[in-house]
Formats: structure tokens, sequence, C-alpha cells
């Protein structure tokens, strides 16, 4: 967890609004895997590795929050 808190909350923010939804258009990446998910249609590595990669930035923005969160209390 110090890797954690070393990485300014700032930045994955930015990494979670940037990276975590890019492309934009025509849907965010990210919300396009997660309704293949659903559907049951994300069966290809490369579509459950594009899934992770997107998915990475929202999950240490969430990691960090609750290690604040833990911190705080």
């Amino acid at each position: 967890m110090a890797i954690l808190d070393q990485i300014p909350l700032s930045i994955l923010v930015l990494a979670a609004l940037t990276l975590g939804l890019a492309p934009f258009f025509p849907e965010p990446h990210i919300w396009e895997k997660l309704k293949m998910l659903v559907a049951g249609e994300l069966g290809k590595p490369v579509d459950i590795f594009d899934l992770l990669m997107h998915a990475a930035p929202w999950l240490l923005l969430a990691a960090k929050l609750v290690r604040i969160a833990v911190q705080r209390s």
C-alpha cells in the first residue's frame, strides 16, 4: 500500500477521466466493455485485456479513496 500512498489523488482522477474513458466517442470504451461483460459477449482475450486496461485507473482511484477513508477514521 505504500506505492498507492505515493500516487497523488489528482493524478488518479486525471487518469480515470482520460485513460479510463478513452475513446470518448461514440461512447466510453469501458462502458462498451462493461455492456459486453453483462451480455456475456466478453470472450476474446483481447476484449478482456482491454477491459482490464480501461478499468485499472478506476480501480486504483477506488483503492486510493478507500485507503484515505480508512486512514481518516
